[in-house]
């Protein structure tokens, strides 16, 4: 058994290679093989947001606090609250992150292939993300 105390792993700041706007990541379990699953707390500060990308073996978010949005490529923007799970399935490309005025955070889950849990893209423009 492990026990990970609150604190006790400490915040980072989104890269701004991955990230537009102001994103706090706060790690909650890494995988331990054979495990392979991984999870985050992440918090978009209001406007904030993913680049695209996509997961080899999928992406749950558990929404916790605030309003976001969601896309995945071809569809609607879908606006986001506490309480609602969404699923993205293995390859497909998406971005997600905070409404406009309103922070958003989610508990992000994926698991890792071969080493890697995401394959990062093209940032999202200010024109897709009002759209």
């Amino acid at each position: 058994m492990e026990i990970k105390k609150r604190g006790s792993q400490p915040s980072t700041k989104g890269p701004a290679d991955w990230f537009t706007g102001t994103v706090r990541v706060d790690p909650l379990f890494q995988p331990n093989a054979p495990a392979r699953t991984a999870g985050a707390s992440v918090t978009f500060e209001p406007g904030a947001r993913t680049a695209w990308h996509t997961h080899p073996l999928g992406q749950t978010l558990i929404v916790t606090a605030g309003c976001g949005r969601v896309q995945r490529e071809g569809g609607p923007i879908e606006e986001i609250h506490p309480g609602d799970v969404v699923w993205f399935p293995p390859g497909e490309k998406h971005w997600h992150g905070a409404a406009l005025t309103t922070a958003l955070t989610h508990i992000a889950i994926q698991e890792v292939l071969d080493g890697k849990f995401v394959d990062w893209m093209e940032k999202v423009s200010d024109e897709q993300y009002h759209a």
